[in-house]
């Protein structure tokens, strides 16, 4: 196992700022999960850690040795790309153990060590298939098992899953998860698919335009997002947001539509004043009769999931969606009530975007 130091990375393309002074720290034998939009430089930053990449500026250190001038075999880091990358010509005992081939070692250790690999991702009865032969999921296995074999100190995943269809992408998670319980090794796990990322990782760190935006476990970045990009970029359905004020003294919110929402003693203090923005998760609201709802809103369609409905409204121009086990069939345009706890509500800084934190809360957090 190795710790990973990343310390005021850049990297650039040319003219275009890909990463910009990035720096982040992964514990031995964690499982983080680099999460973002396409575009966000997310696999950049992993493959500057493999070096595939050479960096702009700052330091990687792997296992404390500084690892920028190093070639990517010397690195100790084993990468599982997208597409595999399989010899389509070997049979799955070959790729798996070509590594182990081109380092020279012995046929009777290499076989061996083979097997028992493969006996790790569930492979042994398809040794002598060639990568045609095999479905998705087992192509994976394989392109894993050629990176278990090799001992790394560090895995390094590239949206591994993309290729595969729904129902695959989830057996393959709790394999990739398993997997890393038993050799625990150090996993950097690279994906846009947030799903992906709350169920796999230990920490996930939330990427946006080559900068880190926030850092956390999945339950601290989804209770506490530490701004509007990641409180957006979290929860299925997303979070809706609602731009308004906190008159001085008063301890509501004026939402912009002229509706009231109540407010916590604590969170109206620290946001008295403020042009601020509600975020509210869909999953924290109910729905209710016209006038008797914390708020007024209008329907326009709902998705039906089986155990849950997901109903779409309109508070004038600005969407809100409330996740409901309600089954009420509605007509368009119908106005609705939607009741809203005032601890259902989070403020950002309508300037910054940044999480409007109450003093009581940043007290426990330094404690």
């Amino acid at each position: 196992m190795a710790e990973i130091s990343i310390r005021n990375l850049s990297k650039s393309f040319g003219r275009t700022q890909v990463i910009e002074d990035v720096s982040l720290e992964i514990k031995n034998g964690e499982f983080v999960v680099i999460l973002g939009p396409s575009g966000c430089g997310k696999s950049t930053l992993l493959r500057c850690i493999a070096g595939l990449e050479t960096i702009g500026s700052g330091d990687i250190a792997i296992a404390g040795r500084i690892v920028n001038d190093l070639e990517p075999r010397e690195r100790g880091c084993a990468m599982v790309f997208q597409n595999y990358a399989l010899y389509p010509h070997m049979s799955v005992a070959e790729n798996i153990g070509y590594a182990l081939k081109v380092a020279g070692v012995p046929r009777s250790e290499r076989d061996a060590r083979v097997r028992v690999t493969a006996a790790l991702v569930d492979l042994t009865a398809y040794l002598d298939r060639r990568p045609g032969q095999l479905s998705g999921g087992q192509r994976q296995r394989v392109a894993m098992a050629r990176a278990i074999i090799r001992e790394p100190k560090v895995f390094l995943f590239d949206e591994p899953l993309s290729n595969l269809d729904a129902k695959l992408r989830v057996q393959m998670r709790h394999e990739i998860r398993r997997i890393h319980a038993r050799v625990g090794a150090t996993s950097v796990f690279v994906t846009h698919d947030q799903h992906e990322g709350m169920t796999l990782a230990d920490r996930l760190v939330i990427m946006n335009n080559g900068t880190i935006e926030q850092v956390g476990t999945p339950e601290e970045i989804y209770e506490r997002p530490a701004t509007l990009y990641v409180a957006g970029f979290i929860g299925s359905p997303p979070m809706s947001f609602l731009p308004g004020r906190v008159p001085a003294g008063q301890g509501r919110l004026l939402l912009d539509s002229g509706q009231l929402l109540p407010l916590p003693r604590d969170l109206a203090r620290a946001a008295d004043g403020q042009l601020v923005v509600a975020g509210l998760r869909p999953e924290r609201l109910k729905l209710a009769e016209a006038g008797r709802g914390t708020l007024d809103a209008v329907f326009d369609f709902a998705e039906d999931l089986g155990a849950q409905r997901i109903f779409h409204l309109r508070i004038e121009d600005l969407t809100l969606t409330v996740a409901s086990p309600a089954k009420a069939d509605l007509a368009e345009g119908e106005t609705l009530g939607v009741e809203v706890s005032a601890g259902a509500v989070q403020l950002f800084d309508a300037g910054s975007g940044r999480l409007i934190v109450p003093e009581v809360s940043r007290e426990f957090a330094s404690a």
